[in-house]
């Protein structure tokens, strides 16, 4: 199915994860504790200080469509960010879909957590066939050419960072398992503590001073924290009703 010259607007061709069946129609697992979380903290610390919280898009599981002459091809990345854009469409609504002809920028940064369905293709283990969609590596180095591509290995706890290099992926060399985004002024590592109740070592973003980027819920209790002490400097002892406390 090809699209229309000039390519119809995101509104009327706006849809969802479920509008059209998956690229692996073999696919039937449901995803794990790590794949359905992972994807959260991500979005949850991505504050990049350069741009304003109006002016980034983190999205997951959405479908990512990289041809105005294949519209029914897409990707859905775990996880990925695009700053520059608005993050709701017409500034209303949330984004169902993302098509990279009808928008200013192209992500920034795609992230893929391993799946043994997944693992050949998130590691350009395989080719694109004949009349069939490009692979992810394609897309995302040759399409889109995302500036950076991680790939996380949930079971073995491992990262790999991929950097846009010209027009190629270069695997960065981590001596630990952290990378810096210079475009976005955020680094990505391996953190081990507990993010909704799960203890593991989960990706998370940090600031150019090495530490990690609060969570909302993490914000809330330092403010309130903070305002603890304040009332108890005035003599004033608070009633404690925030976690932790």
């Amino acid at each position: 199915m090809y699209s229309t010259n000039p390519p119809r607007s995101p509104k009327e061709v706006l849809s969802t994860i479920y509008d059209l069946p998956w690229e692996d129609s073999q696919r039937l697992e449901l995803p794990d504790e790590c794949h359905l979380l992972q994807p959260q903290l991500l979005g949850d610390t991505f504050r990049p200080p350069n741009y304003l919280l109006e002016q980034i898009l983190v999205a997951r599981d959405v479908k990512l469509y990289y041809d105005p002459q294949q519209i029914t091809w897409y990707k859905c990345p775990d996880w990925f960010a695009v700053v520059g854009v608005d993050p709701f469409y017409e500034q209303r609504d949330l984004r169902k879909s993302y098509r990279v002809w009808q928008e200013p920028v192209n992500p920034v940064v795609v992230v893929e957590i391993l799946s043994p369905e997944t693992e050949k293709e998130d590691l350009e283990q395989t080719l694109a066939q004949v009349n069939q969609p490009p692979t992810k590596w394609d897309v995302y180095e040759g399409i889109l050419n995302v500036p950076y591509y991680v790939v996380f290995d949930d079971k073995r706890n491992q990262m790999r960072a991929f950097h846009l290099v010209s027009t190629c992926y270069t695997e960065l060399e981590l001596l630990e398992p952290r990378v810096w985004m210079n475009d976005i002024q955020l680094g990505l590592g391996l953190w081990e503590g507990v993010y909704r109740g799960v203890k593991r070592p989960w990706l998370r973003w940090y600031d150019a001073t090495g530490k990690w980027i609060l969570t909302h819920e993490e914000r809330e209790k330092q403010q309130a924290q903070i305002l603890t002490e304040q009332l108890r400097a005035f003599g004033i002892e608070p009633i404690l009703d925030f976690p932790g406390a």
